[in-house]
């Protein structure tokens, strides 16, 4: 039986949870969590194009009686549960709310993406819903005296977009006030019900690169009188990544992988301009502060063996995320709480960019892995790809990570 407490929450949470901290997840939410997240999933935007979703987080929020703020950009908001006393820090729960430029390939479910060559598929849909969720069931509580300290919910857009929303959310004035920050990128390797968990850095760096090569073209009979771009378009494709794997230490996991090389447009005439680009990930962080001189230097070594002009246009893009300790600690303590540490298990190191590292180079905090995968799916679905999807459990899970660690760090 419900207590009293829970009932005049309008059925938010139930009462108590886990080891006898409150908010856990209640059906009638749980539902609408799902709900709300299918709309985002069918509804895809851009990064900076959010006007929907942001839109529709505010007017949940503000249905709570909470008073969100739209991001001076326009797009993403920031929310306080819960009056900040002006002293304690607050805890900060961050979701990046922004969609992917690739089709969503996915033909079986009905909250299929209606929005052309526009998807949901690195599942920030769950993020926003995530944090949404623990932020009505951290209003109910504080409605009812339970609440320790204020909670800042960040929305922030445009995480895909290098070098990423956080920036812009940090320069309108997100993190003032916040002593830590948590957040959790979906994980499509762990099971729904089980999140992933690791100290130190947990992401890479992740920087653009784009080069463009020019040279006298002519007729490919007489390649000696040109710059023969083809070719020198190849080497600095296949040489450069080779040449920096041998300039650095091999265990900062410099990478240079590419995405795209485009020349040509006629198999007897040499071209005057060839074009690549591609992506530079690092995992370690002092390295990746030398990446963009070492690149440049490679580039043109290479280039200029073949008589190549190079323009390189080398986007400084994120640093690793680096979770700190006693973030790691919080999170493990709230797994524990609400479904016991076999919950937890370790995870390594991607090679992944995310731009949540922007804001633990100001604060400390942690980001966890939220597994997403059906228990015993062998699917092998991913991210950034059309088919992307995730186990709607792992929500629930999601909202009660939150509001455990919420709960707990004030009070800590």
């Amino acid at each position: 039986m419900k207590s009293r407490a829970a009932a005049r929450s309008e059925d938010l949470v139930d009462q108590p949870g886990g080891g006898g901290l409150p908010g856990r997840l209640g059906d009638e939410l749980r539902a609408e969590l799902i709900a709300f997240r299918r709309d985002l999933h069918m509804h895809p935007e851009l990064g900076n194009q959010e006007f929907r979703t942001t839109a529709a987080i505010k007017d949940r929020l503000e249905k709570a009686g909470l008073r969100p703020r739209v991001l001076d950009v326009g797009t993403g908001l920031v929310c306080d549960v819960g009056e900040w006393d002006g002293v304690t820090p607050m805890l900060a729960l961050r979701a990046d709310i922004d969609a992917l430029p690739i089709p969503d390939t996915k033909v079986d479910v009905p909250y299929r993406s209606t929005v052309p060559d526009r998807a949901h598929a690195c599942g920030h849909d769950v993020h926003t819903t995530t944090v949404l969720g623990a932020g009505l069931v951290l209003a109910a509580l504080d409605r009812e005296g339970l609440l320790p300290n204020a909670v800042r919910l960040v929305f922030q857009p445009a995480e895909e977009v290098m070098p990423g929303g956080a920036l812009s959310a940090i320069e309108s004035g997100v993190l003032e006030g916040v002593g830590r920050i948590i957040a959790v990128h979906c994980d499509p390797k762990v099971d729904a019900g089980r999140i992933g968990l690791r100290v130190g850095p947990i992401t890479s760096a992740c920087d653009r690169l784009e080069i463009s090569l020019d040279g006298p073209g002519g007729h490919t009979a007489r390649p000696h009188l040109t710059t023969d771009l083809v070719t020198a378009a190849a080497r600095v494709a296949v040489d450069v990544p080779a040449l920096i794997a041998r300039r650095v230490d091999a265990r900062s996991g410099l990478v240079l992988t590419w995405g795209r090389l485009q020349t040509g447009h006629a198999p007897n005439v040499v071209p005057q301009h060839a074009e690549l680009s591609g992506t530079v990930r690092c995992l370690d962080l002092n390295a990746w502060r030398d990446a963009a001189d070492l690149v440049h230097a490679a580039v043109d070594e290479v280039a200029g063996m073949h008589r190549a002009k190079t323009v390189i246009n080398y986007v400084r893009g994120v640093p690793p995320v680096v979770n700190d300790a006693e973030s790691v600690g919080l999170l493990d303590a709230a797994m524990t709480e609400r479904r016991g540490s076999y919950a937890i298990e370790d995870t390594e190191q991607s090679l992944g960019g995310e731009d949540f590292s922007w804001y633990l180079e100001r604060v400390p905090g942690a980001m966890a892995r939220l597994g997403v995968r059906p228990p015993g799916d062998t699917r092998g679905l991913d991210l950034h790809r059309g088919n992307f999807d995730v186990d709607e459990e792992a929500i629930t899970v999601g909202v009660e990570l939150f509001t455990a660690a919420a709960l707990l760090a004030g009070r800590s």
